[in-house]
């Protein structure tokens, strides 16, 4: 027998009860400093709970459910018979929109970014910066928000703050800022600014992800965790640990340097291709293997091609998930924000065929981005969707190569 609105209510009741919960929105980030989070949780010594767009987890086991409602469920019932301390969730504008933070409330409430995405669900951009809003409008009295200092958003976030919660900065001035970020190929190493957490932290961070970007969800994991109260060594440890999320800057080969990247904002593609020019060897190339969605957002496309003029130096202009556009219409429009920032451009709609082409014109000293679909494991087209893995297809290429 189906259970009814009344009961699954009561269910949710008493599961929130019994966790602690952190909250992350903005447009990128969320579901990097959820997974750092975790990390964090379980090297304190508890088992962690996780619950992102990505995927859920408990105790490392992941949860399966048919919607995304039952998954919701399933995995804060897990956590509490696991005896999770605290719950690391991730939190879209469209579940805020939705009143996920009235119906389920967080202890700790983190602002990662702001930037252009979802205007197609939203309508425009104040909309979607008061969707991310009701996160820290929700807060309980003695809750937390952690705000990135860094981006101007957060100034507004911070106004609609209740009273009875309290917020912390992390970045420029905050209670957390990075002096000096080192990207390499191991990883990242971040030089804290003096102050009483960067002391507690020993002064420095360690990371295995790359990029200046990623400095930035290590600092809004480690204020957030400061401010439920887990303990610096663990902070540093859990950072240390974690290996990455699937599809975020996930590398899979090395000489080439090749990267898959769920970049597909215009922002989140600039950081990802400041990240890559820092990994190339001497005299290296980046590469830059992307298109663009259909359907959703049309307006972001010059822009992305723009970035893609800027930062690469080699651009692979693609299909993403054409839906039900046509692909070349979409690489038009892409194309038109190139301007003349000076990066050689070829057209190869066959994704799989881009991917291949990048990575076989790429030489040792090279890195090679493709970006737009991360982890995502099918591709929308007008016929419907197949299996697509932007993974799979640059470890057959490099094989084949």
């Amino acid at each position: 027998m189906k259970a009814g609105a009344p009961e699954l209510a009561a269910r949710f009741r008493a599961a929130h009860a019994r966790l602690r919960t952190v909250a992350v929105t903005g447009t990128n980030g969320k579901t990097t400093t959820v997974s750092l989070l975790a990390r964090i949780v379980e090297a304190s010594g508890a088992p962690a709970a996780r619950l992102t767009t990505v995927g859920a987890w408990v105790d490392g086991a992941k949860v399966e459910a048919p919607t995304a409602s039952a998954e919701f469920l399933a995995t804060v019932e897990a956590a509490v018979r696991r005896g999770v301390p605290i719950l690391a969730l991730e939190t879209t504008s469209k579940a805020l929109a939705g009143g996920l933070a009235r119906r389920w409330p967080a202890e700790v409430g983190v602002f990662t970014n702001l930037s252009r995405d979802h205007f197609d669900l939203h309508g425009s951009p104040e909309a979607y910066l008061a969707a991310k809003a009701q996160l820290f409008m929700a807060l309980p009295p003695g809750g937390v928000a952690v705000l990135n200092a860094a981006d101007a958003n957060a100034a507004l976030i911070a106004e609609v703050v209740p009273e009875h919660a309290e917020t912390r900065f992390f970045g420029p001035g905050g209670a957390l800022e990075a002096a000096r970020v080192e990207v390499a190929r191991e990883g990242t190493r971040i030089a804290l600014a003096p102050g009483p957490l960067a002391e507690r932290l020993g002064g420095a961070l360690q990371l295995r992800l790359h990029g200046a970007v990623h400095a930035e969800n290590a600092l809004a994991a480690a204020v957030a965790a400061d401010a439920l109260g887990l303990a610096p060594e663990a902070i540093v440890r859990g950072l240390a640990a974690f290996a990455g999320v699937p599809g975020r800057f996930e590398v899979v080969g090395r000489a080439p340097l090749v990267a898959v990247d769920y970049a597909h904002t215009p922002a989140a593609l600039e950081a990802t291709l400041e990240t890559a020019r820092a990994l190339r060897g001497e005299g290296g190339r980046l590469w830059l293997v992307f298109g663009c969605g259909g359907v959703r957002d049309r307006g972001k496309r010059a822009a992305m091609g723009a970035v893609a003029e800027r930062g690469a130096d080699e651009v692979v202009l693609t299909s993403d998930n054409p839906r039900a556009e046509d692909p070349a219409a979409i690489a038009d429009a892409v194309e038109a924000g190139r301007g003349g920032g000076g990066a050689r451009w070829r057209r190869e709609l066959d994704r799989r065929a881009a991917i291949r082409a990048a990575i076989a014109g790429a030489r040792e000293a090279d890195v090679v981005v493709i970006a737009g679909k991360g982890h995502e494991t099918t591709q929308e087209l007008a016929t419907g969707s197949r299996h697509f893995s932007d993974v799979e297809e640059a470890r057959k290429a490099l094989h084949s190569c």
